[in-house]
């Protein structure tokens, strides 16, 4: 009892200060400092918390390239997978199709064991966690068995054609200038896509990462929307709102 209550004693602390905000209203915050209380029920209709939150769920509406630039915890890949299967569901796109570069976050992994699909498992699951919150495990399985969902490495994007899709692009920081090219050139006919990135934590080599280089020229391109969210946008822990003002 005694550990529950200094649990809690903390969560009010962090509420007071918080600077942010659940992804859900009206649900129970999740803090996780305390065990009980998180709301791990499926939202249907999701809701932005903040103006540039509401203002990249209208470009994602409204445009067919979406840059989404800022700090972790913003909802970027989120909203941009919710809104793909938002439009599967609604049948105005015949297939998803998620990139992520396959670039080790500061540390070797060393060879990994398995096939292909295991080798790139690791680097590629918070795409799959997203699908799985706003899908379920049964229906993700079927989706990705059945080729309607695909989820691949940014290395085999190179060649396509992607018509009639809702293409997410995430971790764009860690892609380079010439990746992130040719990635946009894939775009085809009644397709969405959608760059979700932040130029600050690139685990690349200074100098490397495209994705500030190509978000400002993108700007100046009719029928693009470039999105850059700040700490006030962050949905997550209240904490990491504070912890990005001091590092």
């Amino acid at each position: 009892m005694a550990k529950r209550s200094a649990r809690r004693r903390v969560r009010d602390q962090l509420e007071e200060t918080a600077t942010v905000h659940p992804l859900f209203p009206g649900s129970p915050t999740y803090h996780p400092l305390d065990g009980e209380g998180r709301d791990r029920k499926y939202v249907k209709n999701i809701r932005a918390m903040s103006a540039m939150q509401q203002r990249l769920i209208d470009a994602m509406d409204e445009c067919s390239v979406v840059a989404a630039l800022g700090p972790a915890g913003t909802g970027k890949t989120y909203l941009a997978i919710a809104k793909a299967v938002e439009a599967l569901e609604d049948n105005r796109i015949g297939r998803i199709v998620l990139s992520r570069p396959a670039v080790e976050a500061g540390e070797s992994l060393g060879f990994l064991p398995g096939d292909l699909q295991d080798k790139l498992a690791p680097y590629l699951r918070p795409l799959y966690d997203a699908l799985t919150e706003r899908l379920g495990t049964k229906r993700l399985k079927a989706l990705l068995a059945e080729g309607v969902i695909e989820i691949a490495p940014v290395a085999y994007m190179r060649g396509r054609t992607l018509n009639d899709c809702f293409v997410v692009i995430d971790e764009a920081q860690n892609c380079t200038y010439g990746q992130l090219k040719m990635l946009l050139t894939r775009l085809g006919w009644r397709s969405t896509m959608v760059l979700t990135g932040d130029p600050d934590q690139t685990d690349l080599l200074s100098g490397l990462s495209g994705l500030g280089d190509i978000a400002s020229r993108l700007e100046k391109v009719a029928d693009i929307s470039v999105i850059r969210l700040g700490e006030s946008d962050i949905v997550r822990h209240p904490l990491v709102a504070s912890m990005l003002t001091v590092l």
